[in-house]
């Protein structure tokens, strides 16, 4: 969110970008998308370590002194982070904290007064980042601020944004749901095209008489004059979601077939941030995100911003 709409929706200006630290190399990655970010905003950075976040995670710092304190080795951690955003933009005001609470607690404490909370996505004890951690997963199921999610980089470096789209994966929320805001002021504050996608599918007990002869899964059309009622009714829905779209913002309409995580995480490759809605469903272990949500979380190709919902 933009510094112009938390005015707008009543919240303060000094919001930071807070970023979760554990010393990998995802989580400086997450540092210096986030710095590039507070610079686009305005807004200061806030870089924070919950101290038991190893025990979950198995991070691994980027430097190791011989067996630290954890409190010498947080200290250390937080203080490479910090260096790390005033290397990537010494204009950016940066704080930073060291959480004596369990990481997902913490963090999710953390978004109740942040503009948005960034994470590095690695997987659990050194698997491929292919999978999403567990405090990744337990953040974007409980906070209370959108939650930007840091996939598509390689290496030691973060992802510059190229490919000059931002990419609103449309759920059945109507138009002003907090993830058409969101997707609408990242798009006018980038100054870049906003592509809104609906994913459809046929009843499964219907055949299907055509495929066009590029048909791939995932494929995908420009809202025009869908054949298909189901395809009608989710170009409805775009249209319907992006009825408060303001003047001046170019906006592409798609319809795809298919499962909503396939197609999502296929145009996530030709974006340079995916928005999508989390309305929370309650499981056995408390608030979770969907499955579209948790399937683009551990697929996609670019930062996913998931969007809080209001129950």
């Amino acid at each position: 969110m933009s510094a112009a709409a938390a005015q707008a929706h009543g919240a303060p200006l000094d919001l930071p970008l807070v970023v979760g630290v554990d010393g990998s190399e995802p989580s400086m990655r997450a540092v210096d998308w986030a710095a590039d970010e507070a610079v686009l905003r305005g807004a200061s950075l806030r870089l924070v370590y919950a101290s038991l976040w190893e025990r979950y995670e198995g991070a691994v710092p980027v430097q190791e002194s011989a067996e630290p304190s954890e409190e010498m080795m947080a200290e250390e951690i937080v203080g490479a982070a910090e260096q790390r955003a005033r290397r990537r933009r010494p204009g950016v005001k940066v704080t930073t904290d060291v959480l004596p609470e369990e990481p997902a607690y913490g963090l999710i404490h953390e978004s109740s007064s942040a503009l948005a909370l960034v994470l590095g996505c690695r997987g659990r004890g050194g698997v491929t980042e292919s999978l999403l951690g567990s405090v990744g997963v337990a953040v974007a199921g409980h906070a209370h601020c959108p939650v930007v999610v840091l996939r598509g980089s390689d290496g030691d470096q973060a992802r510059s944004a190229a490919r000059g789209r931002v990419v609103l994966g449309v759920g059945a929320e109507p138009a002003g749901s907090a993830a058409v805001r969101f997707a609408i002021e990242e798009a006018v504050l980038r100054g870049v095209p906003l592509e809104a996608v609906r994913a459809w599918r046929r009843p499964l007990h219907e055949p299907r008489a055509h495929r066009p002869p590029d048909f791939v899964r995932g494929y995908s059309r420009l809202v025009g004059e869908p054949a298909h009622p189901r395809e009608r009714q989710a170009a409805e829905t775009v249209e319907d979601a992006l009825r408060d779209i303001p003047s001046g913002l170019r906006v592409r309409r798609r319809t795809v077939e298919g499962p909503a995580r396939d197609a999502l995480s296929a145009v996530s490759r030709e974006a340079d941030l995916l928005v999508v809605g989390a309305r929370r469903r309650r499981g056995h272990h408390g608030l979770r995100p969907g499955r579209v949500v948790r399937g683009v979380l551990h697929r996609a190709s670019c930062p996913v911003a998931v969007v809080p919902e209001p129950a």
